[in-house]
């Protein structure tokens, strides 16, 4: 259950990275509140997964799960550049995510 958590936060990480931008500059009323409901979300399921699992991997596979997101997010719906180079390294995150989550404790 801890690392359904963990999932879940860094899915609301990539939201609320993705509406970080989309608010710019927090000037855009909607996104900036998607961003603050999402931020509390994230961070706070984070928390709790924490009480649960060590802080590394735990952490690490939030992170990750959030930046592979948040890239794919941006080259699928906001026409960031696409290389194979970026593709390749997307599927680097997410392997190391697996690795972690496989090899991470529970107490």
């Amino acid at each position: 259950m801890a690392w359904l958590l963990v999932i879940v936060a860094g899915i609301l990480e990539t939201g609320f990275a993705v509406c970080l931008k989309l608010s710019h500059g927090f000037t855009r009323l909607w996104p900036t509140v998607a961003f603050c409901v999402f931020a509390l979300g994230s961070f706070g399921l984070l928390t709790l997964s924490l009480k649960k699992l060590d802080v590394g991997p735990a952490y690490a596979v939030w992170t990750g799960i959030g930046a592979a997101g948040t890239a794919i997010y941006g080259m699928v719906f906001l026409g960031d550049l696409v290389s194979v180079l970026k593709l390749v390294s997307i599927s680097l995150v997410i392997v190391g995510v697996i690795g972690l989550q496989i090899s991470g404790s529970a107490h």
